[in-house]
């Protein structure tokens, strides 16, 4: 059943994402966090979603270890653990912000807060805008700036970003919540002297299926069958291909794919100030008298009401 795909790909990503909220992870590599942080994903008996996201300070997301990378957290760093699970398909999507250094807890603070009150209004039928309405006023009132474009997103099988978005800011229009469907919320935060909005970084080491068009290139379409077999449409790291692939071929072969316009590849996003940036994220199904957060530490189903609740970490 797709209820109980949700429900157990959530489970799995939650005990790892508490995993990795607890560990101490200086002096580990970027590499190291992302090769352990999978591991335990697959050890519980899922898949991943996607590479697991390591973005230190200003980078917002999409930064996955490239092979044997030696990027190494120190005692500042600010680090976003965005990983994903999936049963069949059925996505798990959640993040945390692990923070060595006092003065940036507030930020932390900041995101998760915004997340637990956008969780306690959730049912379906609830407007995304009043969310981000929510997640803004939420951020600001603790004195630090939300990221205007980045933003939450439906989920659907094999499908990340599934054509739905929910704004961490307060925007005109939108969409209802649908009864049984699902979506991540992901609050992001940035400080006072932030910009509040994210750019595109030169870096792009998360890929992608676009089609599987053939190319005639022979080793080429031998890579396109195997992303479609290993990953379907969900994305991928250069660092998955060098298990088949040595690191040279398969970055000129994605290089290849991408021109052709059969893969598509993600830019790191950076806050356009260069300031710091906390993230937190649940994926979440609403029904008509709440919520199921499927990435909640302990598997609840949620009433609304129209109190603020503290039962959401």
């Amino acid at each position: 059943m797709q209820l109980d795909s949700y429900i157990k790909a959530g489970k799995i990503a939650a005990e790892v994402r508490e995993m990795a909220r607890g560990k101490n992870w200086i002096g580990k590599t970027v590499y190291e966090i992302c090769e352990e942080i999978e591991y335990e994903i697959t050890k519980r008996g899922a898949k991943c979603a996607f590479p697991v996201n390591t973005s230190i300070n200003e980078i917002a997301a999409h930064y996955t270890a490239e092979p044997e990378d030696p990027i190494t957290i120190t005692d500042s760093d600010l680090v976003k653990i965005d990983l994903g699970a999936q049963i069949d398909g059925y996505i798990a999507d959640t993040a945390v912000t692990v923070c060595y250094d006092a003065q940036y807890e507030g930020l932390v603070q900041a995101a998760e807060g915004a997340l637990t009150n956008a969780m306690s209004m959730i049912k379906a039928g609830v407007k995304a805008s009043d969310i981000g309405r929510e997640i803004e006023a939420t951020i600001k009132q603790m004195g630090y700036k939300p990221i205007a474009n980045l933003s939450g997103h439906s989920l659907e099988q094999y499908t990340i970003h599934a054509g739905r978005s929910i704004p961490n800011i307060w925007s005109i229009g939108g969409f209802s919540l649908s009864e049984n469907a699902a979506y991540a919320c992901e609050p992001f935060v940035t400080t006072e002297e932030g910009g509040g909005f994210v750019r595109n970084g030169k870096i792009k080491n998360i890929f992608a299926l676009n089609s599987r068009k053939k190319t005639k290139n022979e080793e080429a379409d031998k890579l396109l069958d195997f992303i479609w077999e290993n990953f379907n449409m969900l994305p991928f790291a250069l660092r998955w291909i060098t298990k088949k692939w040595d690191e040279k071929q398969a970055r000129d072969l994605l290089e290849y794919l991408v021109k052709k316009k059969a893969v598509q590849a993600y830019p790191v996003l950076i806050e356009i100030n260069e300031q710091r940036v906390a993230q937190a994220e649940h994926t979440f199904i609403p029904d008509k008298n709440g919520v199921t957060i499927t990435t909640q530490a302990q598997q609840h189903n949620f009433k609304t009401n129209h109190t603020k609740s503290n039962t959401f970490p």
